[in-house]
């Protein structure tokens, strides 16, 4: 949604169905999927294997795919300009970071971001404690953390700007005001490469 708000024509790729998803879908392996076409890409690998949670999650004997670097190297060779997207703790290279507090949103939610082009340098607010605690209710005045099943599915469609989604759903996603800002700089970047 953020790209399509910077001015994107967006079609979206992904091994799994994505019945809420709004625009043009594609059900297939984007590792594997045509490339071509296209003027820009965005990829967010799966992040399980590089969260937090991820260390508990091997405890137990779970292991979660890591595709950060097979993503890369499969953009790099497009030969346009990509973003990687994933958590704290992944494999990018001289990530920009994003919050929601960056946005002015009550939300935690860090990413980031792996561009192939260059974004002006810009100091990235300081979260506010969230006191964030997992089953307990979430009030309007929370700072939230959309992570596994937490509660206050309707406050968090309303802070993320993400009205079309479910929890599973919200859990994984970053709010579009993230890749609206990343948009616009790739629309410029795409402009000085066009003239």
């Amino acid at each position: 949604m953020g790209y399509y708000r910077a001015g994107f024509d967006v079609t979206g790729v992904d091994i799994k169905p994505q019945p809420h998803y709004p625009f043009k879908f594609i059900q297939a392996d984007a590792l594997e999927v045509d490339l071509s076409g296209y003027d820009a890409y965005h990829a967010s690998p799966p992040c399980q294997g590089y969260s937090m949670a991820s260390q508990q999650w091997r405890l137990s004997g779970k292991e979660y795919p890591k595709l950060i670097e097979g993503t890369r190297q499969r953009l790099i060779e497009t030969g346009k300009p990509y973003v990687i997207e994933n958590v704290p703790g992944a494999p990018l290279i001289n990530p920009v970071l994003l919050n929601g507090a960056m946005f002015g949103m009550r939300i935690r939610r860090r990413r980031l971001f792996e561009l192939s082009f260059e974004i002006p340098l810009f100091l990235i607010p300081k979260e506010e404690p969230s006191g964030f605690k997992m089953g307990r209710p979430v009030t309007e005045n929370s700072i939230i953390t959309p992570v596994g099943h937490f509660s206050g599915v309707a406050i968090a469609k309303k802070r993320m700007e993400i009205d079309w989604m479910g929890q599973a759903e919200l859990a994984q996603a970053i709010p579009p005001a993230y890749t609206e800002f990343i948009g616009k700089h790739l629309l410029q970047h795409l402009e000085r490469l066009a003239s």
